[in-house]
Parts: C-alpha cells; sequence; structure tokens
C-alpha cells in the first residue's frame, strides 16, 4: 500500500514538473533572443560603455544599488523593463551592444539602446528649429549597428531572415528624448514639439518597416508614460494656476501631450499591420500601466507616485541623482526613481501587465 502511495506520488510529481516545463516553454515562445532599441528606459550598458572615463552618475551607486548591487549601465536601482521581458522568456539578461559590436556573437539577442537616445537624427532639429539635441545616439545609428551585427552573426539574406523569425524585438520606447529635451527648459514654447510629432511617430515607423524588411516577425512597440506625472515636469513647470493640473495633480497639458503622441504610434501600428500582414506588432500601453501608480498607489505600497526616491530637496524630489544626494527611503516605496526614470519595482508591474495583460494589445505570454 505504502510503495503504490509512493509510486502514485512520483508519477504526479513528475507530471508536475512536465507541465511545468510545458509552461516556461509556452511563455518562451520560439523566440531564442531580443533585439531591442531606445533610450534610458532600455539601455543596459551602451551609454556607460560609451562615454569612457567621462564623469557620469550612472557610474556610481545609488544606481544599481537593488538588485545588482552596484553600478551597471541602467539608469534605474535595478532592472529595466527589458529585462523582465527577457527573463519571462527565460533567456538572459540583454548584453549592451556597443562593446562587443565587432566581435561579439550574441546569441541571446543584443540591446541597441542607448540612455539619451532620441528618434530622429541631431541635424533635424538643428536644420528645422535651430536647436541642438546633444543626444548619444538616434534610430538611424541604432539601425546601423544592428544591420552590422546581423551581417556578421546571421551572413546573408536567408540566415538573417531566420535569425529574426525566431527573435522577439523591442522598439522602444523611444521618441521620449525628442520632447524631453524641448520640454525640460520651461524658456522654450512648449507648443513646438507638437509640429514635430508627426516626424518623430514617422521615424519610429520608418525603423519598423526596415526591421520588418530584414525579417522580423514579432515586435513591440511600447509608447511614452505620462510625462506630466514626472518629478522633473513638476518641477520645472510648477505652476501657481490651478487648472493646470489634474485630480492626480499631474500637469495636463504634458500627459495630454504623451497621449497624442501615443494616438499617432498607435495609428502608425495599426498601418504597418495592415501593410505587412503575418507580422505580429504588438502596442505596449506604457501610459495607462503607470497611470496605475498615480490613481491606487497604496495598491502598490508607493507613498507618493510624485515624488523621486533619489534627489533633492524640493517638493517632488526633482534634481541630480548622485553619489552626494539623499535617498529618501527604500526604492520599493517608491514608482520613481530619479524624476525621469522609474524604479524596478515599477518598471516591473509595467512589464508584468506587457507580458499578462491587460496593458498591450496581445499579451506577451499569448502570443503563442
Amino acid at each position: 500500500m505504502g510503495s503504490r502511495r509512493c509510486s502514485s506520488a512520483v508519477v504526479l510529481a513528475i507530471s508536475v514538473v512536465a507541465l511545468l516545463n510545458a509552461a516556461v516553454a509556452l511563455c518562451g515562445c520560439s523566440y531564442k533572443r531580443i533585439f531591442a532599441f531606445g533610450d534610458s528606459l532600455v539601455d543596459t550598458g551602451n551609454l556607460l560603455y560609451s562615454i569612457g572615463n567621462s564623469a557620469s552618475p550612472i557610474k556610481e551607486l545609488p544606481y544599481g544599488m537593488t538588485f545588482f548591487k552596484h553600478p551597471n549601465g541602467r539608469v534605474t536601482d535595478g532592472r529595466v523593463i527589458v529585462d523582465f521581458y527577457a527573463e519571462a522568456l527565460g533567456l538572459p539578461l540583454l548584453p549592451p551592444s556597443i562593446p562587443e559590436e565587432a566581435s561579439g556573437q550574441f546569441p541571446n539577442g543584443a540591446n541597441f539602446a542607448v540612455a539619451g537616445a532620441i528618434a530622429l537624427p541631431p541635424e533635424y532639429y538643428k536644420t528645422n528649429y535651430n536647436f541642438t539635441m546633444n543626444a548619444p545616439s538616434n534610430l538611424d545609428r541604432q539601425l546601423a549597428s544592428f544591420k552590422k551585427v546581423l551581417a556578421r552573426i546571421a551572413p546573408g539574406d536567408g540566415a538573417t531572415r531566420a535569425l529574426l523569425s525566431e527573435s522577439l524585438v523591442l522598439m522602444g520606447e523611444i521618441g521620449g528624448n525628442d520632447y524631453n529635451f524641448w520640454f525640460i527648459d520651461p524658456r522654450n514654447p512648449r507648443e513646438t514639439p507638437e509640429k514635430y510629432l508627426p516626424d518623430v511617430v514617422t521615424c519610429i515607423g520608418a525603423t519598423l518597416q526596415e526591421v520588418i524588411n530584414l525579417g522580423a516577425r514579432t515586435i513591440v512597440v511600447p509608447g511614452k508614460f505620462p510625462i506630466g506625472c514626472l518629478p522633473a515636469y513638476l518641477s520645472a513647470h510648477e505652476s501657481k494656476v490651478t487648472d493646470d493640473y489634474d485630480e492626480l495633480h499631474c500637469l495636463k497639458w504634458y500627459n495630454e501631450f504623451s497621449q497624442k503622441h501615443n494616438l499617432a504610434l498607435r495609428q502608425e501600428v495599426v498601418r504597418l499591420r495592415s501593410q505587412n500582414p503575418g507580422v505580429k506588432i504588438v502596442y505596449a500601453d506604457y501610459y495607462s500601466a503607470a497611470m496605475q501608480f498615480v490613481q491606487k498607489p497604496q495598491a502598490y505600497g508607493i507613498a507618493d507616485p510624485l515624488v523621486a526616491c533619489c534627489g533633492g530637496n524640493g517638493p517632488y524630489h526633482s534634481g541630480a541623482c548622485n553619489n552626494k544626494t539623499k535617498l529618501w527611503g527604500s526604492p520599493d516605496r517608491f514608482a520613481n526613481w530619479d524624476g525621469l526614470h522609474m524604479t524596478e519595482k515599477a518598471y516591473k508591474i509595467v512589464a508584468d501587465g506587457v507580458l499578462d495583460g491587460p496593458f498591450a494589445d496581445t499579451p506577451l505570454r499569448h502570443l503563442c
């Protein structure tokens, strides 16, 4: 009797393991790699490598304090959203591309994102608006690096298409700095970015189409976060006019701008889907995902969603975050890290909402 129970228990245990393995395989689908483009919301070390010996706060704690326990090139206290996508798909954390661009094989993919990157080339802003965008990268440069890597690790059209058909491509978030670099100086007329918003979205769309032409079959396209709720914006554009704020004390005009960008981007995604049947293009609603923290902070253990964890003494704690400024508490009590970037905790919640819903028109775990 006892041995029969033991045998049944063994069979049950084997069945459970088999089911778990099947679940992991389902979560991983057939994606063997992730290739990512973007800015500081995605970068896993490219800017850190690129600046060499130059001083930068991201070279020092408290950046990286939560998960890695040391600075690692991510512009937050720990992991960024793409890290959680990789973990969910059973892949290692994505390496930055620039250090190994000339020789790396990138068996699990590569991250071309660079903190501070913009979508459009800097020359566009100089020519059209006499404005200097001091950006270390843009989509054209990231796409060129991507093509260079593909030509080495999968030479020939057939090999490139085969490799990309089993890869997940993350296109951003990108475009945020095209607006941030303008908006963050309150002396700049805020209406100007509305004029170039269509060109930013067109640039993202053109890059998406090029990646599809190379052979990509699954692409995630994130929208913008609600910038009117960011401590850096709340500090830079502090107003005595009550009507400038919504009921959550976010800046209405800037959140409406984020929504305009996102609407245009969603329309571009719809257009690309219609022109590329068979390609899965997923829109990730980062705006709604981030608004959770502002609308119901208590549900996430967040004390105040409109203040930064690391920064200065102002009402929103906005200001430089470095090894000399103050940490206002444990990062897991904050949604915002340094005024512009979110905490690891917030990034994980956003990632979960894209992986499992409801913040993706097709949750990533349901793609296959």
